[in-house]
């Protein structure tokens, strides 16, 4: 049987070469690999029969790579340094990894706030975000989990509900503290909006009709198209947002932003889901999945404060 291995040169040379091209030295390449200077030597003789071509000028008291050993000398190192990887790879086996896809507002603002929580009751399980808004193909993308959020209706079969979505405005503790919206206090304030046609309930405009206030005018608007740099701009007293009452858990727990008064409007047959992918769970996937479910029922009522 023709065999490619069988016409490969000596692999065993390989290292006293890639040692002596290091170092321009068979003393010093002996040294690093704990032989004597003759068996580097015999080495790169081996090698250099194998190839038919000489791999190094030798001078009285020099050493040179020729063309051909400076190519093999590169191309070998890499190989080796590869090689030397994954043999370390192998000797320690990989902690089991759960991959979760979250939205980019609901992974910055609630999901990773609350991971060093799972990293200390499970340092053997690794987390891998893979942060987008587009839907996912949770089969073909290897993705075991994904935090998403969407109408009650549209949610898989498979899917469970973590929590609902009310909306509240909030700010800074600073400026919200005692603060009430009407014609006299808004025109003192910036109103934080978020610039996304698909969800225009998470702009000021609905709340300021509904209040009677849309002909009032702000000291000023900025526009955001991204949610969570509109919600950390209102954490550091940039402005008012209009919040999203149970992913800001973790920043009103901080006491970096605080709810407005007592309006809430839940955004009715609209939720946060967590999607399994098809198929049955690894255990590491289903201990992440048990524990964000857990976390989920802590998320602060439509009612409470």
């Amino acid at each position: 049987m023709d065999s490619s291995l069988l016409r490969l040169p000596p692999l065993d040379p390989l290292r006293g070469f890639v040692a002596a091209a290091r170092h321009l030295s068979f003393t010093h390449a002996a040294e690093e690999l704990c032989l004597s200077q003759s068996a580097i030597s015999r080495q790169v003789q081996t090698l250099e029969a194998a190839l038919g071509t000489p791999l190094f000028v030798r001078g009285v008291r020099s050493l040179a790579l020729t063309e051909a050993g400076a190519r093999l000398a590169g191309a070998a190192e890499q190989w080796l340094v590869e090689y030397g990887r994954l043999a370390a790879r192998l000797r320690t086996p990989e902690r089991p990894t759960v991959t979760i896809s979250a939205g980019v507002g609901v992974s910055a603002l609630w999901l990773v706030p609350q991971l060093p929580d799972f990293q200390d009751a499970h340092p053997d399980i690794e987390v891998r975000i893979s942060t987008s808004n587009r839907v996912v193909d949770l089969l073909h993308e290897d993705i075991d989990l994904a935090l998403r959020y969407c109408a009650d209706r549209d949610a898989p079969d498979n899917a469970w509900r973590l929590f609902s979505d009310t909306l509240v405005p909030v700010a800074h503790p600073a400026i919200g503290k005692g603060l009430v919206l009407d014609r006299t206090t808004l025109p003192q304030h910036v109103l934080l909006d978020f610039d996304d046609a698909r969800f225009p309930w998470l702009s000021w405009s609905p709340w300021l009709t509904a209040h009677g206030l849309d002909d009032v005018r702000p000291r000023g608007r900025i526009r955001f198209n991204h949610y969570d740099q509109l919600i950390h701009a209102a954490a550091s007293g940039q402005g008012l947002a209009i919040g999203r009452k149970e992913m800001m858990g973790p920043l009103f727990r901080e006491g970096r932003l605080m709810p407005l008064g007592s309006d809430r409007h839940p955004m009715t047959g609209r939720g946060f889901w967590l999607v399994p992918a098809p198929g049955v769970l690894h255990p590491a996937a289903e201990v992440f999945a048990a524990w964000i479910r857990a976390v989920a029922a802590r998320c602060p009522s439509p009612e409470a404060t």
